[in-house]
């Protein structure tokens, strides 16, 4: 998938969102969309997805099937979850309803109300409905918001599925989960621009390294592992901190 010369903004008089992107994911391919809150990673990845056009340029090479996962799946619909996600599979073509349930690991709530469901169990919902057709192109916006730690632990292995069957796969990730999978690619947006970069070097097991925990406030936590990973460091993971 192709972006070609892509400019897009919210309004005909507001400030551009995203201005000249020109980046390709290829097929087999993790790429990893860095920035800070607001920068337009999520306009970026909506662009990909097709929920929203581009006011200039063209998206394309888009592949026939695309599975989409928002930050906030909405959850308020006057479905089960596994009436949501039975019809999605009829609308779709697609199957697997049970298999997901249980390897997610929420099968107790197939009959609870989708608006009834937790942030985290309506996001494995949301990622369900993604996956009931091999996409061969998937596309995350941060997916761990809300998860248990077993369904955090899943997405780098679905990811990793899509991509050896061939599909490409975009994911908005400030919690550095999806950085430990070999050829990870990286995307840097800031002010607007979208920088394609390389894949992440895998670690030398020869090399003598050490950890070094990095405070930093929360609204400037995205920049700083942004900053971090283009100084070649690996970030390991976040984790907010509470008072004390």
């Amino acid at each position: 998938m192709r972006f070609d010369g892509v400019w897009f903004r919210y309004g005909r008089r507001a400030e551009w969102t995203l201005a000249e992107v020109d980046a390709v994911i290829n097929p087999g391919e993790t790429v990893v969309v860095l920035g800070r809150n607001g920068a337009g990673k999520s306009t970026l990845l909506q662009l990909a997805a097709g929920v929203l056009s581009p006011v200039q340029g063209r998206v394309t090479d888009r592949p026939a099937v695309v599975g989409w996962v928002p930050e906030r799946f909405p959850a308020d619909q006057p479905f089960t979850a596994e009436q949501y996600l039975r019809r999605m599979a009829e609308i779709r073509g697609g199957s697997g309803v049970d298999e997901w349930f249980e390897r997610l690991r929420f099968a107790e709530h197939r009959h609870t109300r989708l608006a009834d469901l937790s942030k985290g169990t309506a996001q494995k919902v949301g990622v369900v409905q993604a996956l009931l057709l091999r996409p061969g192109l998937l596309v995350l916006d941060e997916p761990w918001e809300g998860l248990d730690a077993v369904a955090r632990e899943l997405i780098p292995e679905i990811v990793a599925e899509v991509t050896a069957a061939g599909g490409a796969v975009l994911v908005s990730d400030h919690r550095g989960e999806i950085a430990r999978l070999p050829d990870a690619i990286r995307w840097t947006v800031a002010e607007g621009r979208v920088r394609p970069g390389e894949p992440d070097p895998e670690p030398d097991d020869d090399d003598d390294e050490v950890v070094i925990e990095v405070v930093a406030r929360r609204a400037h936590a995205d920049q700083t592992m942004a900053e971090l990973r283009d100084s070649g460091h690996r970030v390991l993971g976040v984790r907010a901190e509470g008072k004390r």
